[in-house]
């Protein structure tokens, strides 16, 4: 029998003071989380130096989505 699920999440990619990309993937974002909220986050932890990269802190951002896939499973 198929067993059928979803998966949500947010993924900010920011750049880093070395030019290396680096992501962060936030699993089951709240229903009306809005494009302002997540940029102001993104940019909170720019300014707080919260996450280091893998060269560098943190220092723009490059892309945020969320994204939502839908998985059939048809046989394990």
């Amino acid at each position: 029998m198929a067993t059928y699920s979803t998966r949500k999440y947010v993924r900010m990619i920011f750049r880093d003071s070395g030019g290396s990309n680096f992501t962060i993937r936030i699993s089951d974002p709240k229903d009306d989380l809005t494009e302002a909220q997540i940029l102001s986050a993104m940019d909170t932890i720019i300014n707080q130096n919260i996450f280091q990269g893998r060269t560098g802190d943190l220092v723009e951002k490059v892309d945020a989505r969320i994204i939502e896939t839908n998985i059939s499973d048809y046989y394990d």
